[in-house]
């Protein structure tokens, strides 16, 4: 190295690229190595959930006192699920020690895993939703698409609570990877069920009078859901595959805190505060004739 400091050959520019690369890994590791940093990380998930489910009961009670005649529509029961989703999680990211010490370890994973389903349920209404929408207004029926919706949802839990009891009864390391990849599955299913249904959609309510401003507003409402939905398990399944292959990537553990951190707040808390701000108007009174994303 010459006297001004600078490295006066590639090899040692290399070497102080590998010290560098070096030193951030190990910033990295300690971290995820401190019982304090995970206990902040844990919490500030914890707290960060707490957040969006309190919006979403908000929002349905609010929704209940516009329209309380209607019952339980689809839109209470979105905002429902949303509550109960980030409910569960901000009381898992609490007590999450506690859940590391659970045994057998498949509860760990059920813990862990049926917010997950339940928040594949909650999205997947609003592709029924949508697709209600597009079918009614090409004049097809609709009469499949609720059963076909209630099936696929059967379906997906009683496979996934098939692969727990399996596991439970002979924890298989290959069994595990197929939960996880199944999982990684059903979330492209939902990707491309918000990329088919949304897509359509915004597609048909391009063809409105761009002077309407209910349809320009609906139009990039559905846009902007979409894509937010959209990404937000695709990344989900690609972060899934990572989960059943690498341990390193694995969510499941306490001491990978900032993965788990920037897993949540991707595929959970950050699509679920925008869906819920871009959906936050209230329906119609009884008696006025307006269009709403979810009735």
């Amino acid at each position: 190295m010459g006297n001004d400091g600078v490295p006066e050959t590639m090899a040692e520019v290399m070497a102080v690229a590998a010290v560098d690369l070096t030193d951030a890994s190990n910033w990295w590791n300690d971290i995820d190595d401190s019982p304090v940093w995970q206990d902040r990380i844990f919490y500030t998930l914890a707290v960060l959930y707490g957040i969006v489910a309190t919006v979403a009961l908000v929002q349905l009670a609010r929704i209940q006192l516009r329209v309380p005649e209607y019952g339980w529509t689809t839109q209470k029961v979105f905002h429902f699920l949303n509550f109960l989703v980030n409910s569960v999680r901000c009381v898992v990211f609490i007590f999450f020690r506690n859940v590391q010490r659970l045994k057998p370890e498949i509860v760990q994973h059920i813990l862990l895993d049926v917010p997950s389903l339940a928040f594949f349920t909650t999205y997947a209404l609003l592709v029924l939703f949508w697709a209600e929408i597009y079918y009614q207004a090409r004049a097809v029926s609709t009469d499949g698409l609720k059963p076909s919706f209630y099936t696929i949802n059967f379906v997906v839990y009683i496979i996934q609570i098939t692969l727990w009891l399996i596991l439970w009864w002979k924890p298989i390391n290959g069994l595990l990877i197929l939960s996880k990849m199944f999982f990684a599955g059903v979330s492209l299913f939902a990707a491309i069920g918000f990329l088919l249904y949304g897509g359509r959609l915004f597609l048909m309510l391009q063809r409105f009078p761009v002077e309407s401003k209910g349809r320009r507003k609906k139009l990039q409402e559905v846009g902007y859901v979409t894509t937010i939905c959209f990404l937000c398990f695709l990344v989900r399944c690609i972060m899934m595959c990572f989960n059943a292959f690498n341990k390193d990537a694995n969510l499941d553990v306490l001491d990978h805190p900032i993965l788990n951190f920037i897993y949540y707040l991707v595929v959970e808390i950050v699509p679920s505060s925008l869906v819920l701000f871009i959906l936050r108007k209230l329906p119609p009174k009884r008696g006025i004739t307006q269009y709403h994303p979810i009735r």
